[in-house]
């Protein structure tokens, strides 16, 4: 599906485009542009990758005009730029309001202009239930997309992916405990009870192409990654690094929640399950209907929620394999210095 086709990466300096052109670049895709802000970045990748089929833009999603012209003659779009530290967001909600919901309004708009045919919009755990600006930003962004994929030419498809964490991503955890290890300080957990989905940046990309083969406009994509405590995770990488390092419980920090929750009870009601994945369709009714009034379902009070608390947790051992598979475990393991 990729043959010859151009492919747009919004946020394309992060961790997931430099994890799409590990994927793509060597493929007969013709051309993949990434689009950022950052021009450092920009010039640190084209001169890691060094590709004839890279090509940069400069630009931001709060501007629909530097959008327009990244979009002219793409086929397709992954939309990863975002702001996504919390506390950033919870200090500057309004900006995080722009970045994320109203840029990619702007997104959108730029891509059915120029007629792209799919579009894939990231978003996270932190937007079901939210309780931080970034979670609140990311939601209205879900529903900014779905709300899109009614109206779009019919020639663009537009779906949303939700993952929660990726491992060893920019700001998570794993690089700070890898570098807490190696300077032999205190592993700083915040609750050890706490539980998140372990999901690597390769699975996320998998889930993206994923969404990009099979959905439909407005569908929602959500895999179904193992969990493990942060107990389980500290312990772990102890082991890996064989380090007496012991364990300081900081406490729950603000905006910060015991469990990842990836799918609420009212999707859960009419999602899709397809094996390794979940897929919730776009409710595409109009407002003239009684589900939003008069009547209800009986039956979305006995669901659950689809959360890193209510499946089945990775034990010491499988942990262990899951960490040997990162970048960043087997460079620390080798003896080079982790940096956060």
């Amino acid at each position: 599906m990729f043959r010859n086709k151009t492919l747009v990466i919004t946020g394309g300096t992060g961790t997931f485009g430099n994890a799409v052109l590990k994927r793509f670049l060597e493929t007969e895709i013709h051309e993949i542009r990434v689009f950022s802000r950052d021009e450092k970045k920009q010039n640190d990748m084209r001169d890691l990758y060094s590709h004839n089929k890279l090509k940069f833009y400069i630009g931001d999603v709060r501007n629909e005009s530097s959008l327009q012209e990244a979009m002219r003659g793409a086929d397709y779009v992954f939309h990863a730029a975002a702001l996504k530290q919390v506390p950033s967001c919870e200090f500057f909600p309004l900006e995080a309001l722009r970045t994320n919901a109203l840029g990619t309004e702007n997104m959108l708009n730029a891509a059915i202009k120029a007629g792209v045919a799919r579009v894939i919009v990231l978003s996270t755990d932190k937007a079901v239930y939210p309780i931080n600006a970034m979670g609140i930003s990311k939601a209205m962004m879900e529903k900014l997309a779905v709300a899109k994929s009614r109206t779009a030419a019919p020639g663009t498809t537009i779906c949303v992916t939700r993952y929660g964490n990726v491992m060893a991503s920019r700001g998570s955890v794993i690089p700070l405990f890898l570098k807490q290890l190696q300077e032999g300080l205190p592993l700083t957990v915040t609750d050890p009870k706490m539980t998140r989905f372990m999901m690597t940046i390769e699975d996320a990309v998998d889930l993206v192409l994923y969404a990009f083969k099979h959905g439909c406009p407005g569908d929602t994509f959500v895999q179904k990654a193992p969990s493990g405590t942060l107990a389980v995770l500290a312990e772990a990488l102890r082991s890996l690094m064989n380090s007496p390092s012991p364990l300081r419980v900081i406490g729950t920090r603000h905006g910060e929640k015991l469990y990842e929750t990836l799918l609420t009870r009212e999707e859960m009601a009419v999602a899709e399950d397809l094996g390794g994945y979940f897929r919730v369709p776009a409710d595409n009714r109009d407002l003239n209907y009684g589900k939003y009034f008069t009547e209800g379902e009986e039956h979305v009070s006995e669901l659950v929620d689809f959360n890193s608390h209510n499946v089945p947790l990775l034990d010491l051992e499988d942990m262990k394999l899951l960490l040997l598979r990162l970048d960043c475990v087997q460079r620390a393991l080798s003896g080079e210095r982790v940096r956060v």
